[in-house]
Order: C-alpha cells, then structure tokens, then sequence
C-alpha cells in the first residue's frame, strides 16, 4: 500500500506533484483501496441547457464536435448517461459552411460497451452532430428508451448535489405518465404499472404529481404540498411508452408510407429493408404481422431516417437506430389489420391470434373447434403467405385467454379472415392444448428445370413472382429453399447472367443465417444475375413393371405381380426423359437374400430377363435409377414391386382332374340317353339344353329333329 497521504489543491496536472504528508502510513483497513470514476470529457455546448446542444468531446486539451455517419439515440444514451443527463431524446446531423477538425466516432467500438473518449479519432468534416437529452426524467432498466422504471432527478437548484430518485405509483396517473412519454420523444403510454422493471431502494420522490397531461416536462407539473414517507414495496413506477412511428397515406392505419418521430416526422430508408425488420414496426403499430413492403422513388430528394441495420433486432426500438439523412428512396409498408402469427419461426407460423373489438382493441387466440382448413387458406392468403401446410392446437405454446368466442366460418376464397361469416353463438370455453397453431408454405418455386426441385429460383410476393440475386448466396441458405419445397437438401447453386436487368428480389445473408423463412430476408432490387437452384431430389420417380408368358404385363402395385416357375419373365425399369443416359440397378430382396443388377438406360429404360422363374425369386423389387447431371450422381427410386413365384404341379393336376370330370360326364350322358333312345324326355332335355346354353334357333331345331325321326324309321 502507498505509505503517505496525498494533500493535492486539485490543480496539479500530476499526481505525485501534490505535497504529502511527512509521516508514513503502516496499516490500512480492509475495504479501504481507493476504486475511482472519472467522467468522460465531453459536453453539449449552445443549446437550451446543459442536457442539450453540440456535441463536443476532449482531447489533449482540444475540445471538437463529434461526426458520426451512423449516429443513433443507442450510442447518444452513452454521451447522455455521461453527463449526468436523462434519456437521449434526438439527435441532428448540421451542415456547416466549411470542413473543420472533427473526432470522428467508431460505430462499433461504442457498440461494445466501451466509453465515447476510446472510440474516436481525429478527422475532418463539414457535418457536425447536434444532441438532446432530457434533463431531469429517465426510464432505466427497461428494454428501450422508451421503457423502463422512472426516475427524476431532484434538487434542481444545486448542481453539484443532485441525485436521481424513483417515483412512487400512489403518486403518479395516467396524465403525469402522457407528459413524461411526450418529454423523452416518445409516444403514448401504453403500460403503467408498479414494479414492472425491477425493485428499488431509497431514494424515492417524495411529492405527488398533479399534471394537467400538457405539460412539456414533468417538473413543469404542480405537486402536492406535503411530502410522502414511505411508499410500499412493489411500488416504484414502471413506465412503457409506445414508439412514435406511423403509416400514413394507406388504404388503412396498417399500410402506407412509414415515417417515425424523432424531433420531427420523416419518413424512413433503408438499403437493407426486409420483412423481418418491418414485423418490428408492425408491432409498435400495433398491428398484425407484416405483409409487404416496398422502395418508392420519389421525384427529389428528402430529409429522412436511415435504419442502421445491425442496430435492429427483436425486441429492440428502432428509434434508437435512426440515423439523419437525405434520399428519394421511401420505404411503403403493409401489415395485416386483424391477423396475426406469434412465437412462431418465421413470419408464416405462429400461433393464430386475432384482433377483436375493433373499437377497443385486443388480441385474442383461436379454440382449433372454431377453426378448419378453409379458414387456415384465408389467412395464409392474407398473410401474404404460401398454403397451409400445418394446422394442430398448441403447435406454438398454450395460451390464457382471451380466446376468440365465435366459429369462423370461411368459403376458402375470402380476402380476410374477418370478412368470413361466423356463428351465432359465442363459444364460452376452450379446452387446453386448443389454441390454433398454424404454418403456412413458403411462397417459393424453382422453374425453367428437368422437375420441380431444379430451376430459376423464383419467390413470390405481393403477386409478383420474381427470381432471385444474392451474390453471398451459399448452399447453406440454399438448404432453406429445398427443405421449403419438400425437395431434399440443396446440390448446387449457379449465378447466370442475363442480356439485361430485370425485377429481382435480392436476399439479406445474415438474416438467412439466424434461421428466418426466406421470405422474411428478401428485398426489391435490380439485377441481371440470376439464381439457379439444384435440390438433391430433382428426379422424377422411376416406373417398375413384370412381364410373363401366363400373367402379361404387371405393374407396381399393392397386390404384386405373379410368375409361373420355369416360365421367363422380364422387370423393366424405366422413367420418364429428364435427362440422356445413366443406368438403372434393379434392387432384389428376399426373406434370406438380396441381389442387385445393374443395367445402362437406353431409350430411358432397362429390361432384367429371367429365363426360368424360380422359387428364390420371390420378393421384392425396386428400380434405382442414378444418372450424372450438374457436377453430381442423383438417384431416385421406383415403388416396391412385390412377385409371387407359382408352382404349376397343382394346376396342372387341377387341369387334368377337370378333363376326366367332363369326360366321365359326357359319357355319362351319351350312355343314358342311347339307353333312352326314341324317348322324350332324352330328346327334350337335349333340345332345351342345346336352345338355352347353346343359342341355336328354334325353327333349325325343328328342322333336325324331324330328320333324326325319318332316319331312325328308315332304318328301322
């Protein structure tokens, strides 16, 4: 341990300037090592107050304003906390009249964690960045700048002994929640409840606040006069607002042009837009999931919000991602009014829930007794997504209600789920286990290729089916497409250019890799490079069939085909033109054997001769066929043919015992009726025998028996 005392004025430039004392120290306690916080050197200078202004950091005694191209409210929350400030409310990029000295910021430094005064370094630049923290509220521990557990700084009029207190939920309402929202730049309150982001300790405010709800800052509000001494446990104000985003000029409050609030209303752009980051807006709009989205090119350029992508994710705010900027290119959104899927794996499965009471609105799951397979195409249909593929209770976790109280009852062609009729009754309980989950298909295709698992990969949305570019695109991300499609894993990729640029959907890597549906990750593009695809099952299955001399041709099929022993029969193997050459193995298993044949396919088929049908070949037959196409062997096979070998021993002694039985009879017969001669009922029996087995006409019958009479008295 250091053995003497400092005693510093505080203005030395070095510690071990400052005098000491003479004598030395021998002991020091336990928990007594000096731990230290400096604050960071920076400052916003020429604003309102203190909490506001251009930001400027300290460097080797040269203080600078500070330029950052993908400055957001995420990273001006470091500068905010940093000066003792509140939540970080705006920022603005300001164009100066000429270049100067800047420190320039390294986004993903701060990213890390790491204090502003390690991330910079020096640079030049005309843009300079302005910064508003709220003075005197903060929201802290929560999930975003807009939520959190409310604190106050009090002591305003002494600051160097200011410290920052919690709120008390017996003294703050709905109005005094409307006044903090709208002074931290963010929307409406939608939750206000106690202890919802943790418990705290003293301090704690300890007057109640009487805002009128108008007010610009909480401290603006009046408060009661006496002071509050306790407040209970659980009872600390947690606080979420909404954020301040909004579609406007759409067929409804969940399509148009989006645009978000910070400082001022603007609409957004960004390069990198997909549908995955769109379900975030969707959400604080508080609509369904979303549907489409699109980049319009307007006129001229315009003052807009630029999304940092790596700053967007579940859960997080996007009006801490914003960064200012100036584009034609506008970003257009549609998300579902009144359907939405949640917990799901991607956009298109879920567990169904639906918007009710649209006056005062909720969202309410779906029994599976109120719900079938027509009512499942409408809102994969409104979805914007593929066919249903999967409708089961429970798929997507156990529910408490609310729960939807009527049966849906959809024609299958309805444009949205609450555009079907429904019953009359209200259903008043569902079982557990019975809240409807749903997958919808993957709205893609491969065409152009020998089958449907080879092709152009093409993806649909809005309607419009269009290829794919992606020049990151691995078969990795291909995998997603051929497990979509039910067509194996994938085999190649190949990038075919075209004669010229068309519409494309270009495909976010990243988001491929964290698991979404490919329909989550795409976005509008031009390109002439066009995606195409092999999946491992791009064969067409082979066709097996028997030919023998007793039975003809056999297929395939569930009662099996039939030999005689020592006849010869032929299985031929063959399938439709998909592709010049290959071979076919003719697969053989027994009860005690197995035996494989292979042939080369000529004419796309293969004859396998048995000259005698024995016993041992009895079982069961497949057809394989394999063939050499795109740099790899693929392989599919026919259904099992199963051959039934006969003995002929007992047919033939059948065949001989039959003969002597008809012979036996006919001699019978001629026996009995020579003996019978000249009578009746010999002749009569004959005649009706002849004329109703054997069809002979009557009259011609006539005609006989009267010449057996004159012959038989002729030779009498």
């Amino acid at each position: 341990m250091w053995t003497k005392e400092f005693q510093c004025g505080g203005n030395e430039s070095a510690l071990l300037d400052c005098r000491s004392s003479g004598s030395d120290r021998n002991t020091c306690s336990p928990g007594k090592a000096v731990g230290l916080t400096c604050s960071e050197p920076v400052r916003l200078v020429g604003g309102a107050s203190r909490c506001a202004g251009t930001l400027e950091v300290k460097h080797e005694g040269d203080w600078r304003p500070v330029y950052d191209s993908d400055w957001n409210l995420k990273k001006a929350a470091v500068v905010c906390r940093d000066l003792d400030c509140g939540s970080a409310v705006s920022t603005r990029r300001r164009k100066e009249s000429s270049w100067r000295s800047v420190w320039r910021i390294n986004s993903y430094c701060v990213h890390s964690g790491s204090a502003l005064r390690d991330c910079f370094r020096s640079s030049s630049s005309y843009s300079i960045m302005d910064l508003t923290c709220s003075d005197s509220v903060r929201l802290v521990n929560g999930t975003s700048l807009c939520s959190g557990r409310l604190e106050v700084k009090s002591n305003q009029s002494n600051q160097s002994n200011q410290w920052w207190s919690s709120v008390c939920e017996d003294d703050f309402d709905q109005q005094d929640a409307e006044v903090v929202c709208r002074e931290l730049g963010c929307g409406a309150p939608s939750v206000l409840q106690g202890a919802l982001y943790g418990e705290v300790e003293a301090p704690m405010w300890t007057k109640e606040f009487q805002c009128g709800g108008n007010e610009s800052a909480l401290l603006d509000c009046r408060s009661s006069g006496s002071d509050r001494n306790t407040c209970s446990p659980g009872k600390a104000v947690g606080l979420n607002c909404s954020e301040p985003v909004r579609l406007v000029g759409g067929a409804s409050r969940c399509a148009g042009t989006l645009e978000v609030k910070q400082g001022d209303w603007r609409p957004v752009y960004d390069s990198d837009w997909t549908l995955k980051k769109a379900a975030v807006f969707c959400r604080d709009v508080d609509c369904g999931s979303a549907v489409s989205i699109r980049q319009r090119e307007e006129s001229s350029e315009r003052s807009v919000w630029r999304i940092n992508s790596y700053c967007v994710h579940p859960g997080s705010a996007l009006r801490e991602c914003l960064t200012s900027y100036s584009s034609s290119s506008i970003v257009d959104l549609t998300c579902s009014d009144s359907v939405r899927l949640v917990n799901g794996t991607n956009l298109c499965s879920g567990r169904l829930e639906v918007k009710s009471n649209q006056s005062n609105q909720w969202w309410s799951s779906v029994c599976e007794d109120d719900f079938d397979q027509q009512d499942a195409e409408v809102v994969c249909r409104e979805l914007g997504c593929g066919a249903p593929s999967v409708l089961r209770g429970a798929l997507y976790g156990e529910v408490e209600a609310p729960m939807w109280t009527k049966e849906f009852q959809c024609g299958g062609n309805e444009s949205a789920l609450l555009d079907c009729r429904s019953s009359g009754s209200d259903r008043n309980t569902c079982s557990p286990g019975k809240a409807v989950g749903l997958t919808c298909s993957e709205p893609v295709r491969l065409v152009g290729g020998a089958s449907r698992c080879a092709g152009t990969l093409e993806v649909k949305h809005e309607g419009d089916w269009r290829p794919v570019d992606d020049s990151d695109w691995t078969l990795k991300e291909a995998d997603v497409v051929c497990r979509d499609l039910d067509c194996g894993s994938a085999v190649s990729i190949r990038q075919r250019e075209e004669s010229s640029e068309r519409s494309v959907w270009r495909i976010n890597s990243d988001c491929v890799h964290s698991g979404s549906a490919l329909r989550d990750c795409f976005r509008s593009s031009s390109s002439s490079s066009i995606m195409d695809l092999t999946c491992s099952d791009l064969l067409l299955q082979p066709i097996i069939s028997v030919s023998s001399s007793m039975y003809g041709v056999s297929k395939a099929q569930q009662q099996g085909a039939r030999a005689l022993r020592r006849s010869t029969f032929t299985i031929l193997c063959s399938i439709q033109p998909q592709y010049p050459g290959g071979s076919f193995q003719l697969t053989f298993t027994s009860s005690n054997s197995a035996h494989n044949y292979t042939q080369p396919a000529v004419n796309h088929s293969a004859h396998f001769l048995f000259p005698a049908a024995e016993p041992a070949h009895q079982g069961s037959y497949s057809c394989v066929y394999h063939v050499y196409v795109f740099n790899h062997t693929f392989s599919s096979e026919s259904r099992l043919l199963s051959l039934t070998v006969l003995d002929p021993t007992p047919l033939i002694i059948k065949a001989i015992v039959l003969m002597l039985t008809l012979l036996v009879v006919t001699v019978a017969l001629y026996s009995y009726c020579k003996a019978n001669r000249g009578r009746m009922p010999c002749r009569q029996k004959n005649t009706e025998l002849d004329h109703y087995n054997l069809g002979v006409p009557a009259a011609k019958e006539e005609e006989e028996e009267a010449e057996e009479e004159e012959g038989a008295q002729g030779a009498e």
